[in-house]
């Protein structure tokens, strides 16, 4: 610092009065030369950084429900920098890298407080692709053999209209089915468990037999361990048994042959089995391995008979499901009903379906609010091979799908 005096008159009276002056008032002033050359600008780190977003791109591409992440990516920023800017702005409270920004307003202001301007646009289509490319709900590999416990075999009753399906069931379960009926013709897929007299439990499918229903037959038959083929003594094989002998060909799954009306004066039970034979099946006294069991629905005769067959052929099969983890099933059919809404009928594959899941089926889901059995009774749980009412779905799922729990 220098200090200089200075001295002047006022009026008669000489005063004296300090001065004081910096380094800075003595600098060079610039020549002609210096004047002209371009002038430089330096700017501090941050916000060179900044500008250099704003000078190359002007205003960055902003939309609604972009992720934090997604805007650190347009802003060029790293994600630690837009975090930061997050926790001046007021509503911003979620600053995980995968939260979605709803409010337009909250992006702006994120992008000013880092220097930067903004455009809304539309959101990408590729980033809309991948939000939605890995929610598809697959079934799981398959479970470890420890996990793997015993489960009810799926019995499908299956024939031709009017052989006597719907009242074998009616014997088996001993419920009057068949009186409920329009014009004695099952109309759709009735799925109910029946205990054996030797203690075991059975899930069968009763699918319908004429013709007009051939699509619900082979809904009946891919759900299915094993086919009971109903055949009427006194008619023999039929266009439906036919068609029930291919679907059970085509799925691999083994036939029971229940070979109804025996009692009847007209039945001819070695006919029968002929036409049996010549569509392919190999029957037990014939050296193979198809199982025909003379029967008579209507009186009960020999069907302790049959169930030992069911029974033996389960056995031999080594039915066994995963009680644990997420849920599988496959859709039996679907309805709305005019008291409980929509319904979709379904057989429990693997893990155990309780109240509160949360079901995809193709397109429908469901947050299950009911569960019922084959009489209406509420169910808590439903373990693999048993067949349960599901009440909660938004949209009616298409049958033959399977339905998994995410």
């Amino acid at each position: 610092m220098l200090q200089l005096r200075g001295i002047y008159k006022l009026g008669t009276t000489l005063r004296q009065r300090q001065f004081h002056t910096g380094i800075a008032r003595l600098k060079r002033r610039k020549t002609a030369e210096e004047k002209k050359s371009p002038r430089i600008i330096e700017y501090s780190p941050k916000k060179l950084q900044a500008s250099n977003v704003t000078a190359t791109h002007g205003a960055i591409d902003i939309w609604r429900y972009m992720s934090v992440s997604q805007l650190a990516k347009t802003l060029q920023r790293p994600l630690d920098d837009v975090q930061e800017a997050m926790l001046y702005v007021p509503g911003a409270d979620n600053i995980e890298a995968a939260a979605k920004l709803e409010d337009l307003k909250i992006i702006q202001e994120i992008a000013k407080k880092l220097g930067a301007k903004t455009r809304v646009v539309a959101a990408p289509e590729a980033s809309v692709e991948d939000e939605h490319k890995d929610r598809d709900v697959l079934p799981r590999p398959p479970a470890s053999p420890e996990l793997l416990k015993q489960r009810p075999p799926v019995v499908t009753v299956m024939g031709h209209v009017d052989h006597g399906k719907t009242t074998l069931l009616d014997s088996l379960r001993g419920a009057d089915v068949a009186a409920g009926e329009a014009g004695g013709i099952t109309q759709h897929i009735g799925a109910f468990t029946v205990t054996l007299e030797n203690g075991e439990r059975v899930t069968f499918l009763d699918t319908p037999g004429h013709a007009a229903f051939s699509a619900m037959r082979a809904r009946g038959a891919v759900a299915t361990d094993i086919i009971v083929l109903v055949v009427a003594a006194e008619d023999g094989v039929m266009a439906q048994t036919r068609e029930v002998i291919e679907l059970a060909k085509g799925a691999q799954v083994p036939i029971i042959v229940a070979l109804n009306k025996i009692d009847k004066p007209e039945a001819n039970i070695e006919k029968s089995k002929r036409e049996l034979a010549q569509m392919g099946l190999t029957l037990e006294e014939q050296g193979g391995d198809v199982q025909v069991i003379p029967i008579s629905a209507l009186k009960g005769t020999n069907l302790q008979l049959l169930a030992e067959a069911v029974s033996t052929q389960a056995t031999l099969m080594g039915l066994k499901a995963d009680t644990t983890g997420l849920v599988e099933g496959i859709v039996v059919e679907s309805k709305t009903d005019p008291r409980r809404g929509k319904l979709s009928t379904a057989i429990v594959t693997r893990g155990t379906l309780r109240k509160g899941s949360v079901l995809l089926s193709g397109l429908a889901h469901a947050k299950v609010r009911g569960l019922f059995d084959h009489n209406g009774q509420p169910l808590t749980e439903a373990a693999p091979g048993t067949p349960v009412e599901i009440l909660g779905w938004r949209e009616l799922p298409l049958a033959e799908k399977g339905a998994c729990s995410p």
